[in-house]
């Protein structure tokens, strides 16, 4: 019998990703859901009519409860963000009807709280995995494997850079200006400080992509990750955005957030995504991601090691997608037994994530 998978927003940027990837497993029952009925059946068809998808019109914000009781998926993706504003109904009526539940959830509290449905997830023997995304999967992925080089890990600086090309949609772009000019604590010098959302502003080198103007992100790992690495003292994380004029622009904006003129950025989402596709010609499809780890190497000299991946032909926003893939493959084969309700850390490894990058235009370089 096939494992049901139903993938909430599953004709999105993400979502059709993961719909396509998940639809080529003989072991797996691909479910697209979402608003529009029409666009889930556009992208069952476009996948391959004799896949067998199934589709269905859902509202998350609709009696979600109802829906998987009639739909029966043994496991939940949930794509539709943005997850700041987001409560953990989704997750909750998950557990108590026995469905294994992943989302590709971003917003900081959101993924580390989910800790708060652990002895439910575990009463109801189902796996409640939050943040399958690039942050914090991927990121601890790295920090793990490289973690045998050194004695120490003292400072992580790290980031993200978008394509201008690349497919963005309304809840990304909401996340991010939920928190631009707003506070958030990171660490630093061993100490949470606050610093301000796409404040900070600096300019790094990609290898493999050139200069980029890079600033203030928030994200799970600046709470996860000084529990879990208790020797490092600094973790800075950033995000950027190609077109440089496009970032100063708001960067700019954050500090009328920040001294208090615009209370948030949120409700500007659609006019401020929709006036960033004006600019395209200007830009490309390439992204890219970067992390440095420094510290002492096991005879107690200064060590770094610099990780760097490149995503071109549009390819990065498939990036956050590959924990969800991996974790419903693993499941849908029984590979992963335990329960409980977790953010997605240690649950992927370095080599497995990037092998199921291997057939997309995406590299990476170590130094």
């Amino acid at each position: 019998m096939k494992t049901r998978v139903l993938i909430l927003g599953g004709y999105g940027n993400f979502g059709s990703f993961i719909s396509r990837t998940l639809a080529k497993e003989n072991n797996i029952q691909v479910i697209i859901a979402g608003r529009s009925l029409v666009k889930a059946d556009k992208l069952a068809f476009e996948i391959n009519l004799t896949s067998n998808i199934e589709t269905i019109a859902l509202d998350i914000d609709d009696d979600i409860s109802s829906s998987l009781k009639k739909i029966k998926p043994n496991i939940v993706i949930h794509t539709s963000g943005p997850f700041q504003s987001q409560t953990y109904e989704v997750a909750e009526s998950c557990i108590n009807l026995g469905i294994h539940y992943i989302d590709l959830a971003d917003g900081r509290e959101f993924v580390a709280g989910i800790s708060q449905l652990h002895e439910l997830a575990i009463k109801n023997n189902v796996l409640v995995i939050s943040g399958a995304s690039s942050v914090p999967c991927l990121t601890s992925a790295l920090i793990d494997h490289y973690q045998a080089e050194f004695e120490n890990i003292e400072s992580i600086d790290y980031g993200i850079t978008t394509a201008q090309k690349t497919a963005r949609g309304l809840a990304t772009t909401a996340a991010i200006l939920g928190y631009t000019g707003k506070p958030f604590s990171t660490l630093i010098n061993g100490i949470h400080q606050n610093v301000y959302g796409w404040q900070g502003l600096h300019i790094h080198k990609y290898e493999q992509l050139g200069w980029r103007l890079l600033g203030n992100c928030n994200v799970p790992d600046l709470a996860l990750f000084p529990k879990r690495y208790p020797d490092i003292k600094n973790i800075r994380f950033y995000a950027g955005l190609e077109i440089s004029f496009i970032h100063i622009t708001l960067w700019s904006l954050s500090w009328l957030v920040r001294i208090g003129l615009i209370k948030n950025l949120q409700g500007a989402a659609p006019l401020l995504l929709r006036t960033s596709f004006l600019f395209d010609w200007l830009g490309s499809s390439n992204s890219g991601f970067h992390i440095t780890m420094s510290g002492k190497d096991l005879l107690s000299q200064d060590k770094t090691v610099t990780f760097e991946l490149a995503a071109r032909s549009g390819d990065g926003p498939y990036i956050p997608c590959i924990p969800a893939i991996l974790l419903a493959k693993k499941l849908a084969n029984n590979k992963i037994t335990k329960v409980g309700a977790y953010p997605c850390i240690g649950l992927i490894n370095r080599n497995d994530y990037l092998n199921e990058l291997k057939d997309l235009d995406i590299h990476w370089i170590e130094f």
